[in-house]
């Protein structure tokens, strides 16, 4: 199977020649793909295909954060990050983020601001997040997956930026997410 392939800007500078699914369960794909590179060298690339996921950042008025603390079995500890979730089917990435923000945050938010797409990984993996700033909280109750284990974490947004550029934060999109608001907002304690 011989297919060639585009980039949002032209023809890509690789052609498919076969791909194989090595790997499926209901979150993530795995496949090889051997191509032809321009100038004609032969390659093979290992791509993973996750659901698309959508993280939200809370923020109260007077600038307090709620983060989630969570074991997370691939990296064998927990993790301090922002709310996120996969989109389930159909589901668009708005509607994601204000779903998982109650069930795992047990919040509401009147105001959404769109805060763009996170691509991890782009050689290896193709699982776009979608990042959103929720404003106006109104509590509600967390409605958690069954099996989901997590705490709720508030503190001083400033803090949380803290917490990303000292490491603490390591997640993707959640260091994205408070880093980004940051430098938008010009966030001063």
């Amino acid at each position: 199977m011989s297919e060639d392939r585009k980039t949002s800007t032209g023809p890509s500078p690789f052609r498919l020649v076969t791909s194989r699914e090595v790997y499926r369960n209901p979150w993530i794909n795995a496949r090889e793909d051997r191509v032809i590179r321009e100038g004609g060298a032969e390659g093979i690339f290992g791509v993973v295909t996750m659901r698309a996921g959508s993280s939200v950042l809370a923020i109260t008025d007077d600038l307090q954060t709620f983060l989630t603390r969570e074991y997370k079995y691939a990296i064998a500890r927990e993790s301090l990050e922002v709310a996120s979730g996969a989109l389930e089917d159909g589901e668009l990435p708005l509607d994601a983020a204000k779903r998982e923000l109650e069930e795992e945050l047990g919040l509401q938010a009147d105001e959404w601001i769109d805060m763009g797409r996170l691509d991890p990984f782009t050689t290896v993996v193709s699982s776009p997040n979608y990042m959103f700033v929720a404003l106006g909280l109104k509590a509600t109750s967390q409605k958690l997956d069954a099996g989901e284990v997590l705490s709720i974490v508030k503190l001083p947004f400033l803090e949380a930026v803290e917490l990303v550029t000292n490491g603490r934060i390591s997640h993707g999109a959640s260091s994205v997410l408070i880093l980004k608001t940051n430098a938008l907002y010009e966030i001063e304690g």
